[in-house]
């Protein structure tokens, strides 16, 4: 098999390759990195995509407007609600119609729901991945709650389906406001546990602290979004700066640190989980009556255009860019995932460090693999 090395770099003496994946355990998926390594010091990194590439866009250009936005689900499953919104967004824009304010803030309290429970598997799965087994246990007490709470609702714990152009596919259940804020009242209750376990652990922050830096100018200049750019002093928490659905409605802050390492991308999340739990609260008994949807036609069919919009994953901006030429299916659609753009800043805060800080690195980014190959 011909050589992956670039020309231009030359193999110095002493130094060796290996192949770390694709197999799950290494790296949160199906992801090959091949390294270039001077003993335990990683000089270069070179990702190798695709074993999961499913050819997501070019399916949902084969099917209708309605039936795309499901598709998206098996991109970044750990935030497939949100997946699904900027979808339905998207062809709402094309449509010129809006969701009913009672649709708007169901979306936004279901998307902050989802944004805590990938934060909470990111959390476990970090301390799992430096060695703290205990963090994953504690993170799924409630994680689990919240599935509890996405079931009830919709029907499915994982990849929703609740989006639909125009709104809601059905209305929420009787018992969702007491759910959540029981839910609301269990988490809270439970943040210090988890600074007590894993955030002031010694061990903890000899791995994370000054290990993997990003500079805030290579951040904006690899497109780096989410808590991994913020972590960097890069502002661009999509619903601050183009807010959609019902963040307009609400007050909270947008979580900035400038230390651009492990530890800076890991407290970032930490505090918007925080500012998750607010988000919802001011929304969660001020859910307008009304209708959750408004009225579409049965086939749906976008204007002649082209037609974008962006939304706040838990790992960064997910754009949504369609091109339609009259037709029930979209002529084209592509994807802009935060987790692509993201990856591509692994060589530069690997390079100089350990191996077993290159592990640090990928639990900080959150890396999702199939939002990556698509």
């Amino acid at each position: 098999m011909r050589s992956l090395i670039a020309e231009d770099y030359v193999t110095p003496e002493g130094e060796f390759v290996i192949n770390m994946g694709p197999q799950h355990p290494s790296t949160h998926g199906v992801l090959h990195l091949k390294l270039w390594l001077n003993g335990e010091t990683v000089n270069k990194v070179e990702p190798h995509l695709g074993y999961i590439h499913r050819s997501i866009e070019k399916m949902s250009e084969n099917l209708s407007y309605r039936n795309f936005i499901f598709a998206t689900s098996r991109m970044d499953y750990l935030a497939a609600h949100i997946n699904n919104e900027a979808c339905a967004l998207t062809v709402e824009k094309g449509l010129g119609i809006e969701a009913p304010p009672r649709a708007k803030y169901v979306r936004t309290i279901i998307s902050e729901l989802t944004r805590l429970s990938s934060h909470q598997l990111w959390w476990g799965c970090t301390g799992l991945d430096l060695g703290a087994v205990t963090p994953f246990f504690y993170a799924f007490r409630e994680r689990e709650a919240i599935m509890e709470i996405m079931e009830e609702t919709c029907g499915a714990r994982l990849t929703q389906n609740y989006m639909v152009p125009g709104g809601l596919m059905v209305d929420i259940h009787p018992n969702f406001q007491k759910r959540v804020k029981e839910v609301l009242t269990l988490i809270k209750k439970n943040f210090n546990e988890y600074d007590e376990i894993l955030t002031g652990n010694v061990i903890f922050e000899n791995r994370t602290k000054e290990v993997g830096y990003l500079s805030k100018e290579d951040a904006i200049s690899y497109g780096v979004t989410g808590p991994t750019a913020r972590a960097s002093g890069v502002s661009c928490d999509i619903r601050k700066w183009f807010p959609y659905s019902a963040y307009d409605q609400v007050q909270f802050n947008e979580i900035l640190d400038t230390g651009g390492d492990c530890y800076a991308r890991y407290m970032v999340r930490m505090h918007e989980m925080r500012e998750s739990v607010s988000i919802i609260e001011q929304l969660i008994d001020n859910i307008p009556e009304g209708d959750y949807q408004t009225k579409t036609k049965a086939v749906l069919k976008l204007p002649k255009g082209e037609f974008y919009q962006r939304v706040e994953t838990p790992r960064g901006e997910l754009g949504v860019y369609i091109v339609s030429d009259g037709a029930a299916s979209p002529y084209r659609i592509k994807y802009r995932s935060p987790g692509f753009s993201n990856l591509s800043a692994l060589p530069v805060m690997a390079k100089g460090g350990k191996i077993g800080d290159l592990v640090a690195i990928m639990a900080t980014i959150d890396l999702v693999i199939p939002d990556i190959d698509r």
